[in-house]
């Protein structure tokens, strides 16, 4: 029996279409290739994540050299202004021709205008790129919230709580993963990159909630963070306090009281 037992765990393990048959007299199929596809969208949004992350670094390099280039027109125009001044002077000195004085005036003022107009240009550039970086994060922001609220019911559901997921949009707050049964309600936060600010904010969402619409609550609260990156202040804190902290894969840190 023993052989028999590990043959068979061998199989589980090695062969994915023997898996998904098992899994599919088990009513999972569809669920375990649902995260086989949300595991491989997690691992192109954490390399989207780490892309963009070298985007911001360069635009953040080219915000300091749009820096240093007002700063090196604003030298520009002071000495070109100084320059006008002195051709002024000369001109009351010596008499000098004032038709040649006023095309070296036109002159400046041409070189001031184009510098003028490199400038506005470069700043239209570095607009235009932190437009498309921010588009890429909200894409980004709506897929792993999408990814929590599919991976969360699972889990409940594995652990024998049949709970709804989504959102919870109130008139002054809003709260991006919750679900509540009877006896139980969850209030949590997705989020690529989980810092100990997703537990202040789930902890400030509960007080408004029991303060502003207690009926939302339940007697048993489970506090979820749903995260790609899970950074290590919040684990501590997880830890600590009691928090369910999980991505697409598994726990990260498991659930108190659920099973």
């Amino acid at each position: 029996m023993d052989s028999l037992k590990r043959e068979f765990l061998e199989l589980l393990d090695k062969d994915i279409e023997f898996r998904y048959t098992v899994a599919g007299y088990l009513g999972l199929s569809e669920i375990l290739k649902r995260l086989d596809t949300l595991t491989e969208e997690q691992t192109r949004l954490a390399e989207e994540q780490v892309r963009h992350g070298v985007d911001i670094k360069a635009i953040m390099e080219e915000q300091k050299r749009l820096a240093e280039e007002q700063k090196r027109l604003a030298e520009e125009q002071k000495r070109l202004a100084e320059e006008q001044k002195r051709l002024a002077e000369e001109q009351v000195r010596h008499g000098v021709d004032i038709k040649a004085v006023m095309e070296e005036q036109t002159k400046i003022w041409e070189e001031i205008q184009k510098l003028r107009e490199d400038f506005n240009r470069g700043f239209k550039q570095l607009d235009a790129r932190l437009s498309r970086v921010e588009l890429t994060l909200e894409k980004i922001t709506l897929d792993i919230e999408e990814e929590a609220r599919i991976v969360v019911k699972y889990r409940l559901r594995d652990l024998g709580y049949d709970i709804e997921v989504g959102s919870l949009i109130l008139p002054d707050m809003e709260i991006n993963l919750y679900g509540a049964s009877d006896e139980l309600c969850i209030v949590g936060e997705a989020s690529v990159r989980a810092s100990s600010g997703a537990v202040d904010k789930i902890n400030r969402n509960i007080e408004r909630l029991r303060t502003l619409y207690p009926n939302k609550l339940r007697p048993k609260i489970v506090k979820i963070v749903y995260t790609s990156l899970a950074l290590p202040d919040m684990l501590e804190r997880a830890e600590k306090e009691g928090f369910w902290v999980l991505k697409a894969t598994g726990d990260i840190v498991k659930p108190r009281d659920l099973g």
